[in-house]
């Protein structure tokens, strides 16, 4: 035993050193798209390391299954990493690495064509990051020339990203049909490791979505058009201020040194081990926040594995959304760091579901040191609201992409018509019924391509609606008792991947359960909440 776990360091050096190389690559490429030397590099780490290294690790794999010792690991330690290696050795073939190369070449190409898209707007260029900025303008033939702009640009691409998608799709079904599966749901299923739920939960939890959230969306959007005082709400006035108040600024962008001082004001507030994470962060070391032409849309959080560090990428444009990615993010980044003292680098991460919670938990505590970023109690108070509107908003957005990819993966023969039909009816039942597309319907069929995990992580969205389920629950918990909640949450990111998903859940002070009798107490917290905050 005590040679295996000596021969299971050795392999976790190895993996921390792979890992890591690419993971930089990868950084390199999405800061800069338009870098030919550092995608040179990124895809000879596709095309020339990974195929072949890939193979190696299975066989190390083989041989920690086959070992008689492995059954006297300690357990606590070990017996989820025995689980899921059982799982991946079952799965492997053989065949599949190049075809797994194959789609990451794909998804470099649909991040190309991301970086790419900007636009003009009266006299100057923006990405279309920038372009939000316009959406919470007060004059609505603005709010309209903005919105667009911005979807015409989108649209130039549409065949384009609906080919690589279709090229991604056929790939992903030789994959579980390489691998004996009858699609890619369930080869998915269990390359994830989703020992804990399964494809009924999921679409239970969109039934339930739709039954609770949606009359609570209506009535949101019918004061939203009462206040705008227009007799049709269009999909360009959903986030400017009805009051005709100023656009929330949290921070300066032209001064990312400002985002970062005032956040890390929040967190040292917050929890002193908070504070002496994200002091840790350095710009140009770990983190790369500005938006910028030829930077690929969207934020992440990437662990660096041999120096056991973190990098967090986003688009800051200065808006309140920009706020919440970067409290989000450094909750991927509280828990990799917390997690990082495990010296294997094969048990230092948590199940999925469980990496959301520690981030959408950040983005709620954070709600109550939001005078760190608006001065005035007022514009705190409105900060506050909106997050929790985004919330409600947010399950239903959660389960029509989730809904999505159930339909799509299961009907393998579907034509881009039968794709943008299955597309409609989801949003039909998660769509707000106020908003009014007349005239837009190619902008709305094409609306899906704008989330990027369809193309590069498919069937990682379920994640979102289940930890923020958990990360409600963190925070009810903070606000009875903020000391205690928070001791909870560290000592679950502590476990890293060595407890289960539910023992995670358990160790944060939380139930694992995504059904009715959870959702239904929590979104009447969080819309009880909401209204409270009215002014």
């Amino acid at each position: 035993v005590d040679a295996l776990m000596h021969w299971l360091a050795d392999m976790a050096e190895l993996e921390a050193v792979v890992h890591e190389y690419g993971t930089r690559l990868h950084i390199a490429t999405s800061c800069h798209t338009d870098d030919s030397e550092s995608e040179r590099h990124w895809l000879h780490y596709v095309n020339e390391i990974q195929p072949k290294y890939q193979p190696w690790v299975f066989r190390l794999q083989q041989k920690l299954v086959a070992c008689p010792h492995r059954k006297a690991l300690p357990a606590a330690r070990w017996a989820n990493l025995n689980r899921c290696w059982q799982t991946d050795v079952d799965i492997f073939r053989q065949a599949n690495v190049p075809i797994k190369a194959e789609l990451r070449n794909l998804d470099n190409e649909v991040g190309k064509i991301n970086g790419a898209m900007t636009v003009t707007f009266r006299g100057k260029p923006y990405t279309l990051q920038q372009m939000a900025l316009f959406l919470e303008d007060h004059d609505r033939p603005t709010r309209r020339e903005a919105w667009t702009l911005q979807t015409d640009r989108r649209l130039e691409d549409r065949d384009s990203l609906d080919d690589l998608f279709d090229r991604m799709f056929e790939r992903r079904a030789r994959l579980a049909a390489n691998a004996d599966l009858d699609n890619y749901r369930d080869y998915i299923w269990k390359s994830r490791h989703r020992y804990f739920y399964g494809t009924e939960d999921c679409l239970s939890f969109g039934r339930t979505v739709e039954q609770v959230c949606m009359p609570i969306v209506r009535q949101i959007d019918e004061q939203r058009r009462e206040a705008l005082g227009v007799d049709s709400l269009r999909p360009w006035d959903s986030d400017v201020d009805v009051d005709g108040r100023s656009p929330l600024r949290p921070f300066d962008p032209q001064n990312i040194a400002d985002l970062l001082e005032k956040t890390n004001a929040a967190f040292c507030a917050t929890h002193p081990q908070l504070g002496q994470w994200f002091a840790q962060l350095q710009p140009g070391r770990n983190l790369d926040l500005a938006t910028r032409p030829h930077k690929r849309p969207g934020g992440f959080q990437a662990s660096l594995e041999k120096v056991r560090e973190c990098f967090i990428f986003m688009n800051a444009a200065g808006t309140q959304r920009d706020l919440i990615t970067l409290l989000h993010e450094a909750g991927h980044a509280f828990h990799y760091l917390a997690a990082s003292t495990e010296p294997c680098v094969f048990l230092r991460h948590a199940a999925l579901e469980f990496c959301e919670v520690a981030a959408m938990s950040m983005e709620l505590i954070g709600l109550d040191h939001y005078d760190m970023f608006y001065p005035d109690p007022a514009d705190a108070r409105r900060a506050k609201r909106e997050q929790l509107e985004r919330i409600i908003r947010l399950l239903p957005w959660v389960a029509t992409i989730d809904g999505f990819q159930h339909q799509l993966y299961t009907h393998g023969d579907h034509s881009r018509d039968q794709r943008t039909a299955a597309w409609l009816e989801l949003r039909n039942r998660f769509g707000s019924p106020v908003v009014d597309w007349t005239g837009l319907e190619e902008k709305h069929e094409a609306m899906w391509q704008r989330q990027p995990h369809l193309f590069n992580v498919p069937f990682y969205y379920i994640e979102y609606g289940i930890a923020q389920l958990g990360a409600l629950g963190v925070w009810n918990n903070y606000r009875r008792d903020p000391e205690q909640a928070l001791s909870m949450l560290i000592a679950a990111f502590e476990a890293g991947g060595k407890q289960t998903l539910p023992e995670l859940f358990e160790t944060a002070g939380l139930n694992f359960d995504f059904s009715e009798k959870t959702i239904r107490p929590l979104v009447e917290m969080v819309w009880k909440q909401w209204n409270e905050l009215a002014d």
